[in-house]
């Protein structure tokens, strides 16, 4: 197993993409803290990794928090004895609105999670492996809308681009240190976060519930959506050995629907 004794922390770990993340992780063998809003939510992945024989806790936690995720990692380190990875997977797609509808509470509350999210895990994670005396591997969600903005969605893919050119600076910062700095950068994967932006698209167009995804999905090369195992067999890569010499990156794992 690629990671086998390695321990890692998660957020956004309750459901979709994160829930397929610990799966995937645990049975490359990395032990796992998983981190979500509520514990309770996160009782259905924690049962998922404990039956793949490895050793998982939960922490409840607010990402736009710096504190709640510095305790985080602490927890982390302490209860499972180390700490090598994170997977700064929380997010949220936001209002769907064009560009002029944008309100100052909608901007506040996507990049509270979004973008300070992503960099307060940097944050903490650097700071913990420093402090222990070892690289590290800080891995971060992105998007196809990191790489191609897309109309009605302005305000989330701003995040994005955020995202990826934090992803980059501290990259370059942390090399020396051993630590590297990756994203993955899902298209249209079949999730929760999906369902919200279908039904975001038909209350502003009209359009039917399904028709705004399944667009979407019509315009994907491979010819279906991403499942969560899609971006977490990625995932599991950068978390793995042979990423080491990668860094700065944020590759599309969309089925061939962006070419940029």
């Amino acid at each position: 197993m690629a990671i086998d004794g390695k321990i890692a922390l998660i957020t956004g770990a309750a459901q979709g993409i994160g829930q397929g993340i610990a799966e995937r992780l645990a049975k490359d063998g990395a032990d796992l803290a998983l981190l979500d809003l509520t514990e309770e939510s996160l009782q259905e992945t924690k049962a998922r990794v404990e039956a793949l024989g490895r050793r998982a806790i939960t922490i409840a936690g607010d990402v736009s928090d710096k504190a709640s995720l510095e305790s985080a990692v602490n927890r982390t380190a302490d209860e499972l004895g180390g700490f090598d990875i994170i997977v700064n997977n929380a997010g949220i797609a936001g209002p769907i609105t064009p560009v002029e509808g944008i309100t100052e509470a909608d901007f506040d509350k996507i990049y509270a999670i979004n973008v300070k999210g992503v960099l307060f895990g940097i944050q903490v994670a650097a700071a913990k492996f420093k402090e222990l005396g070892k690289g590290g591997k800080i891995i971060a969600a992105t998007s196809i809308a990191a790489h191609d903005s897309f109309p009605m969605l302005g305000l989330y893919s701003s995040t994005k681009f955020a995202v990826r050119a934090l992803i980059q600076a501290s990259a370059q910062e942390l090399g020396a240190h051993g630590i590297t700095v990756n994203g993955y950068s899902p298209g249209i994967v079949g999730t929760g976060m999906w369902e919200e932006i279908d039904r975001g698209f038909a209350e502003l167009t009209g359009a039917e519930i399904g028709a705004t995804y399944k667009k979407y999905v019509e315009g994907i090369t491979m010819g279906r959506a991403s499942t969560p195992d899609d971006v977490a067999s990625f995932v599991s890569y950068l978390a793995g050995p042979d990423s080491d010499y990668m860094t700065g990156q944020t590759p599309l794992i969309d089925g061939g629907m962006v070419f940029r």
